[in-house]
């Protein structure tokens, strides 16, 4: 029997290719993105107590009505807008969230603007729906987006622009300037806006996560996705939501009835509990800052360049003037002869741009941290 593929172009994620590598090499896995440290004890607490009174068996399609006002009000203390409960819907990831609105709204023929790099998820599911992704590049010394670039890109099949801050690889970060830009260019048109927010509380130095639900303008034709898995160190649990206008969320939870129809019980009351205290996720940030300035600190002295990290649990290094291998090239070499997975940038970009800078993700115990850095600055 022959199959034709419906992803001809795609095989196993670089991140489960170098943390397979890292496992078979003994290396340190900086690569992909999960902490080493364990979830806050209390919220394992709540989700063995949910588990105990009996919320195993499906709840709302939706989500648990208790969890959802939560992120309403959550969303409220940040951003200063309260959602209402029927534009909330919870989600397996917040991965399930973006293939749910891609698939809702893009069809064959149609054209979605995504920001190079970009996470590899983007186009693959903008492929299966039989659509085109353009990719307009960052600008390469900040990972800014080029407002000019993604204005030329648009024409009359652009159903969609994706946008994701702090962003993944870079950890670079939006302003209200962006939102401003963004603003102008879908305004009066038909163009959709799916704005990746998985990294919300983890913004560093004292800024500030500028959301797309934060503008009132944009709310009327955008879709926010958020995971819990990051901002609760949990991204095993696939817990994550989405948030939208209503003309939106009808298609939306068309595509989840019959994708996962509902997420994991317990887990959802468990995090509507713990979200009653702000300080569970408004202190994160300090305390992924405090790795990244542990990173960068443990590195000084090597040869690697680092693009300091604005948000996310990455940083970046420039390793030009270690050697001038190609990325992916590269990052194999390191998990095999010096004990450090990481991950090339070079696979988030449509044409393969290799800046000779790699991925290192720093969401882990200052013991691995350290052991890493002490490797990585014998080269």
């Amino acid at each position: 029997m022959q199959i034709e593929s419906k992803l001809p172009n795609v095989g196993i994620t670089i991140f489960t290719k170098m943390s397979k590598m890292a496992q078979e090499y003994g290396a340190i896995n900086l690569s992909q993105g999960f902490p080493d440290f364990d979830v806050a004890p209390e919220l394992i607490e709540k989700v063995c107590h949910y588990m105990k009174q009996g919320q195993n068996q499906y709840p709302p399609m939706a989500g648990v009505l208790n969890l959802r006002e939560a992120i309403a009000e959550k969303i409220e203390r940040s951003h200063d807008w309260l959602p209402q409960v029927e534009n909330v819907l919870v989600t397996c990831g917040a991965i399930e969230a973006i293939f749910n609105t891609i698939s809702a709204f893009v069809h064959s023929g149609d054209e979605v603007i995504i920001m190079n790099p970009a996470y590899d998820a983007y186009e693959a599911i903008i492929d299966l729906q039989g659509a085109k992704a353009v990719g307009v590049n960052l600008q390469p010394k900040d990972y800014s987006i080029d407002w000019p670039a993604v204005e030329q890109a648009i024409t009359d099949k652009t159903r969609m622009i994706i946008i994701n801050s702090p962003h993944n690889p870079s950890g670079a970060t939006i302003s209200k300037d962006d939102l401003k830009e963004l603003e102008r260019l879908t305004k009066d048109t038909e163009i959709l806006v799916l704005s990746d927010e998985v990294y919300e509380h983890i913004v560093f130095d004292g800024k500030e996560h500028n959301s797309i639900l934060a503008s009132e303008e944009l709310r009327k034709r955008a879709v926010a996705t958020f995971s819990f898995g990051k901002t609760f160190h949990a991204t095993g649990w696939r817990m994550g939501y989405l948030v939208g206008p209503d003309f939106l969320m009808k298609e939306i939870l068309k595509i989840h009835q019959y994708n996962t129809f509902t997420i994991h019980a317990p887990s959802q009351y468990a995090i509507a509990d713990y979200l009653k205290t702000p300080e569970n996720y408004e202190s994160i940030a300090a305390m992924y800052q405090e790795k990244r300035d542990f990173f960068l600190k443990a590195m000084e002295g090597s040869r690697f360049k680092p693009v300091k990290s604005s948000g996310t649990y990455f940083q970046l290094m420039d390793y030009s003037a270690i050697s001038d291998k190609p990325d992916i090239e590269m990052a194999e070499w390191l998990t095999k002869e010096i004990g450090v997975a990481a991950i090339p940038t070079s696979v988030f970009y449509q044409d393969g741009q290799d800046n000779k800078v790699l991925r290192f993700c720093f969401a882990k115990n200052e013991e691995t941290l350290k052991a890493a850095a002490d490797k990585l600055k014998e080269l």
